[in-house]
C-alpha cells in the first residue's frame, strides 16, 4: 500500500464534501436495493405478457437504471477516495467495511439477474424467499454503519 500512502490527504478541504456526497449516494443506492426486490414481491403476482407485467418490468429497468447503477458506481468512486484519503486500506475496520460493499454489489447483481428472469415470465423463488432476500441490504447496511461509525477492529 505504500503507492496508496503518498495519496493520505489529497482531498484537502473537499474531504468533507467528498463525504457527504457518498453518504447521500449511500443512502440512493440502499433505497434502491431495498424497492426493487420490493417491486418483484408484487411483481411475481401477475400473470406473465400481461398489461401489469409489462408495467413492473418498466418500474424495475427505470429503478435499475435511474437509481441502482448510478447510486452504485458513485458510491463506489467516492467510497475509494475517502479511503485513500484517510489511509484506511490494511485497517481491519475498512477491509470488513469494503468485503460487505463487495456483497452488496453481488446481491445488487442478483436483483438485476433475477429481473431478467421475471422479464422472460421465470418466477423462480417463491415470495417469502424473495421477502428474505429484501432484508439483505438492510443487515448489510447495519454492520456497514456499524463499522464505519465503531471501528471495532
Amino acid at each position: 500500500m505504500s503507492f496508496l500512502s503518498s495519496y493520505v490527504g489529497f482531498l484537502g478541504a473537499a474531504y468533507l464534501w467528498v463525504k457527504a456526497a457518498h453518504v447521500t449516494f449511500v443512502i440512493f443506492w440502499i433505497a434502491g436495493l431495498f424497492i426493487v426486490p420490493r417491486y418483484y414481491i408484487h411483481h411475481q403476482a401477475t400473470t406473465p405478457g400481461s398489461a401489469e407485467d409489462r408495467a413492473w418490468l418498466q418500474r424495475e429497468d427505470r429503478a435499475r437504471t435511474i437509481i441502482l447503477t448510478p447510486a452504485m458506481i458513485i458510491v463506489w468512486v467516492l467510497g475509494l477516495m475517502l479511503g485513500v484519503h484517510l489511509g484506511a486500506f490494511g485497517q481491519g475496520w475498512f477491509s470488513a467495511k469494503l468485503a460487505l460493499v463487495v456483497l452488496l454489489t453481488g446481491y445488487q447483481g442478483w436483483v438485476g439477474a433475477y429481473g431478467r428472469k421475471l422479464a422472460k415470465g421465470h418466477r423462480a423463488i417463491e415470495d417469502k424467499q424473495l421477502r428474505l432476500m429484501n432484508e439483505v441490504p438492510g443487515i448489510l447496511t447495519a454492520l456497514i454503519v456499524v463499522l464505519v461509525i465503531v471501528k471495532p477492529f
